[in-house]
């Protein structure tokens, strides 16, 4: 085999591959996001109340631990739906007192039906021009840290306008973080999709939240 012949090959592979992962990730991210629905489902039908920031970010940032540590093995996979599930079980409290206001239900359909739009069309725009992203990593990684301070900022000291600020920096960073990570996907950057789900089903998380939080504020409601 020449080193023409060779290369093709590897390019082959490396397609390959690329596919495979796509496939998967995106088989997983539907799972999760089946899974994350029914928990808050089921926090909604109980009515239960939300658990509060401390427990919140204590179980997310513990199960994103435990998640990076299994992510090799067939525990990984566990601790993605037992991540994913808790996002679920405290998202429900929140879709409750959105749809107790009179244009609720109008609320949450169209923050549901932005946040699949951007998703998909993010995600075809990275797929299909195979553009890389990768330039993006140490900006998202900053924006993000920025954006969560301020936003426990904008909690402590009770800012709306900083709390509003904050939703729309996350609207811009998710987006920026599903072609950052699908980007990711496509090149390489990301061989695990047990990762690849978390990162993308974290992006979607927020971008819903901060899509319901701006819709609500610009409706007079929040």
């Amino acid at each position: 085999m020449n080193s023409n012949e060779f290369a093709v090959a590897r390019t082959g592979t490396a397609v390959q591959e690329s596919n495979k992962l796509i496939r998967n990730t995106y088989t997983l991210l539907s799972m999760t996001l089946l899974f994350s629905a029914f928990t808050a489902g089921v926090s909604m039908t109980l009515n239960l109340p939300h658990p509060g920031l401390i427990i919140t970010l204590v179980g997310y940032f513990g199960l994103l631990f435990l998640t990076t540590k299994l992510r090799n093995s067939a525990w990984g996979l566990a601790s993605v739906f037992a991540l994913t599930g808790f996002m679920g079980l405290t998202l429900g409290p929140i879709i409750n007192a959105y749809l107790s206001l009179p244009n609720g239900t109008e609320l949450v359909m169209t923050a549901m039906g932005m946040t699949g739009a951007i998703f998909l069309g993010l995600s075809a725009y990275a797929i299909t021009t195979r553009k890389d992203f990768s330039f993006m990593g140490g900006f998202l990684m900053a924006g993000i840290l920025v954006a969560f301070l301020a936003g426990l900022a904008a909690i402590f000291f009770t800012l709306p306008g900083l709390a509003l600020g904050v939703s729309a920096m996350f609207v811009l960073l998710m987006c920026g973080l599903i072609l950052y990570e699908t980007s990711n996907i496509v090149h390489g950057g990301e061989t695990n999709y047990i990762m690849a789900t978390v990162t993308l089903y974290v992006s979607i998380y927020n971008l819903f939240t901060s899509l319901l939080h701006l819709l609500g504020a610009f409706s007079g409601d929040d």
